[in-house]
């Protein structure tokens, strides 16, 4: 018990209330509890203010080429089996390297000026510069030998076939061809093809004696066969 006061009032002795303990501690734990959770409210709601300043900056890199270069080789896996040591450039058949143009809703093929590859004018199967093809070992095409080598390939389309056309003028922008430079010309027949394509796309598959390289772009597509059983 704790005596809470002892005083006189007009002569008259008053005596102190006495009250328990734990009654007395009661303001006081009060007070310390609506404190510390005031506090951590206090917390929770500073905690959750995200005080950093998110920036996002523009690729000072970025080029504006919408037509992105790409490589396809035969064997496909080649460049890993490369880097595996799995393999030795023995191994290795032809390669193609070419820009690859984007659809965006144009017409691609077509007998009228305004499409992108109009029928009977060349096509440098791709964008940019001149697409190339390599060789890494002699090979045939339509029974003729084509010494291993670099060459330039573009096309000239028609509505049933493609004329695929090698050139020896390499490192040309565009398409300015020296016809006198061209040293093999097949034609091979086109097919329709779906869904399209939005990209152009060349890309080699297996095949018996050697390797097709598919050109494909939109509905259409071509198919140059490659031999290796010269």
């Amino acid at each position: 018990m704790i005596k809470i006061a002892e005083y006189h009032d007009e002569g008259r002795q008053l005596q102190g209330i006495r009250l328990p303990l734990p009654f007395l501690l009661l303001p006081l734990l009060f007070g310390l509890f609506t404190s510390c959770n005031s506090g951590s409210e206090t917390g929770k709601l500073s905690g959750s203010i995200d005080t950093l300043q998110k920036k996002e900056y523009a690729n000072p890199y970025t080029t504006n080429d919408q037509s992105p270069m790409d490589i396809g080789y035969f064997p496909q896996d080649y460049p890993v089996l490369k880097m595996n040591g799995t393999t030795d450039s023995g191994g290795l058949l032809a390669r193609v390297i070419y820009s690859r143009p984007q659809k965006k809703g144009r017409v691609i093929f077509g007998s009228s000026p305004r499409t992108l590859c109009q029928y009977g004018k060349e096509w440098r199967l791709g964008a940019n510069e001149s697409s190339e093809i390599e060789f890494f070992k002699d090979v045939m095409i339509n029974n003729k030998k084509i010494i291993k080598g670099r060459y330039v390939i573009y096309c000239i389309p028609y509505p049933e076939k493609w004329s695929i056309i090698l050139n020896t003028n390499l490192f040309t922008w565009g398409l300015h061809m020296d016809k006198t430079k061209d040293i093999f010309n097949i034609d091979v027949p086109t097919s329709l093809q779906s869904p399209s394509l939005e990209d152009f796309t060349m890309v080699f598959e297996p095949a018996d004696n050697g390797a097709n390289l598919i050109m494909a772009w939109d509905n259409v597509k071509a198919i140059l066969p490659i031999k290796t059983n010269l």
